[in-house]
């Protein structure tokens, strides 16, 4: 019998693979599908059985991929009408070697979201962990937003989910959620993958509230965001997402070819650090740092046009592809051979971005210099604190709202780190505002240099 978990950088996610008597399951498999199929391989374990907790809409399941490779069985909740796949119910149980899989219904985040209750059968017949797909996280639960002219009637129904069926599982019951901390599905996710109910009900913040009615208030209240790409998500989801097979393998360009590909239409996403970016790039290109990549491409890039890449050295190109790939997008054509340096040496002109000091942000305020300070954070994080006169607009809503951003001063762009601010400032230079600059370091140099800090109410 063997168990491991699989953790996809970016969006979060986390996929199962398990098994017993020579059979293998997956749950919830991300696009990729090539370390499942090691895995199972290693442990003479043949894949058969493939659970889908919900519609995701933050990437790009692997199901089908997984199937084709592999003939397994694909299963989902049946209040869904999935194009693929066999509908299951709650009570519905399989069985591989010593391990038996049970199904129950736990909708709230979504309608048709199933739980799958996992059994060793050569020690007992009682719940030893449950998958909870969205329903239930380490720290958090699904966010009920989904359905907005049902949002206390969903909210009832997570509750219900969680109180009526899957908290009386039992107190020792190991916790397999479908995602970490750091996705858009919980803003109060832990950082660690591992929990029990028991731990959960007794310390997850809100699983503490008095009763059912003012646990649906408070999921009314939250206001979660919904990057345009879910629905790309959605329908791939539903339907089934095109045959990835193998990942897309960007040609290299010369400067000339990658030019040319620019004004045919390519964009162009810069995955280099905010410091790279800020001293040189091509110019109305996208920055999109590595390690954000497939949390944040998805609220600018069009899928319906080639990306173009923009890296630090070579190794970085199938990181980006991954990530890319991963939330649908795969028209992913070129990099730029030889990086900036091949750009600037070709005598093409380039763009920079200015970047301020946190201490010298803060004399500006001190001497109520004309300028915007865009804080580009949540919500939540932003009335935690934020510095004097600061305008909020989140980044991800900058695409929609930026007609709302005061032009008629130069404008600064802030978040906790300085990542954000300059995938902001670079939209916004795209866009054709100007000036922009961006605070690196930004709220966290903030927290060293004793800042002049307002909270919210």
């Amino acid at each position: 019998m063997f168990m491991k978990t699989l953790y996809t950088p970016g969006v979060a996610h986390l996929s199962y693979i398990f098994g017993d008597g020579g059979q293998a399951s997956v749950i919830d498999p991300r696009r990729d599908v090539q370390e499942y199929l090691e895995i199972a391989h290693r442990r003479g374990a043949k894949i058969t059985h493939i659970f889908e907790t919900h519609r995701n809409e933050d990437y790009v399941t692997g199901s089908l991929e997984l199937a084709w490779r592999t003939g397994a069985e694909i299963y989902h909740g049946s209040q869904l009408d999935f194009q693929y796949g066999n509908p299951v119910n709650a009570g519905d149980e399989f069985q591989l070697g010593n391990v038996k899989l049970s199904i129950l219904h736990t909708p709230g985040h979504t309608m048709e979201s199933i739980s799958i209750v996992y059994r060793d059968l050569a020690f007992s017949d009682d719940p030893l962990g449950v998958f909870t797909g969205d329903a239930l996280f380490i720290g958090d639960v699904g966010r009920t937003d989904f359905y907005p002219d049902r949002a206390e009637e969903v909210s009832g129904m997570l509750y219900d989910s969680i109180f009526q069926k899957l908290l009386p599982l039992g107190e020792h019951v190991l916790l397999w959620p479908a995602h970490g901390a750091g996705s858009v599905c919980g803003s109060g996710i832990a950082e660690r993958n591992f929990s029990t109910l028991g731990y959960e009900r007794k310390h997850n913040p809100v699983l503490q509230k008095t009763g059912r009615e003012e646990f649906i208030r408070f999921k009314v209240n939250e206001e979660h965001f919904q990057p345009p790409y879910f629905k790309q998500m959605e329908k791939y989801n539903l339907e089934g997402a095109p045959p990835l097979d193998q990942l897309p393998i960007p040609k290299p360009l010369s400067p000339d070819e990658f030019a040319q590909a620019v004004d045919d239409g390519m964009l162009v996403v810069d995955v280099r650090s905010p410091e790279a970016y800020a001293g040189a790039h091509v110019p109305k290109s996208f920055s999109l740092p590595l390690d954000m990549l497939p949390a944040f491409g998805g609220m600018f890039l069009a899928y319906d046009k080639p990306l173009g890449l923009v890296v630090e050295d070579y190794r970085q190109i199938e990181e980006a592809v991954l990530g890319l790939t991963r939330i649908g997008y795969d028209k992913v054509d070129g990099f730029l051979a030889g990086g900036l340096h091949a750009w600037e040496t070709s005598g093409r002109r380039y763009g920079r971005i200015e970047a301020i000091h946190i201490t010298d942000l803060e004399q500006r305020l001190d001497k109520g210099d004309a300028f915007t300070l865009l804080d580009v954070r949540s919500k939540e994080e932003f009335e935690s604190g934020h510095l004097r006169s600061a305008v909020h607009i989140y980044v991800g809503d900058l695409p929609s709202k930026l007609g709302q951003i005061p032009k008629s001063h130069p404008i600064t762009t802030v978040c906790r780190s300085g990542q954000r601010a300059m995938i902001a400032a670079a939209f916004l230079r795209r866009q054709g505002v100007e000036p922009v600059e961006t605070c690196l370091g930004s709220m966290s140099a903030c927290s060293h240099v004793e800042c002049q800090v307002v909270r919210e109410d």
